[in-house]
């Protein structure tokens, strides 16, 4: 399974380099566990930075994946695991936790991730 951040989501949206490298892991939708706080994430900022068609092209295409709602056993879940691995935001424990959860790489490129265990970083 994989899980990946609203930066990397970004990037292939936007066809960039990092974007092409991360499309064959966002393409394999059966693989894919999507936040439900990324989908927030990456629509609020395509809807500023580009448009709604855009915005809900990505929708349409991150609920493709096995959406994960953030419940309450998320919730102390990713409090725990923020505590043990020193995250410091909201979403970043959230994200982690998830990975975590369903045994999912993360990819990312928030450098808060880069030394813990099955993550794949890629440099801005």
């Amino acid at each position: 399974m994989n899980v990946v951040d609203s930066s990397c989501w970004l990037e292939y949206f936007s066809g960039s380099k990092t974007g092409e490298q991360i499309a064959p892991i966002l393409e394999n939708v059966e693989k894919l566990v999507v936040p439900s706080i990324w989908i927030y994430e990456v629509i609020k900022k395509l809807l500023v930075e580009v448009d709604e068609d855009r915005a809900i092209f990505a929708a349409a295409h991150m609920k493709q994946g096995d959406v994960v709602e953030l419940d309450s056993d998320l919730a102390m879940y990713a409090a725990k695991v923020g505590k043990e691995f020193r995250l410091a935001t909201m979403a970043e424990r959230i994200i982690y936790a998830t990975a975590k959860k369903y045994n999912a790489r993360l990819y990312t490129q928030d450098k808060h991730f880069r030394e813990l265990d099955n993550v794949e970083y890629f440099e801005k």
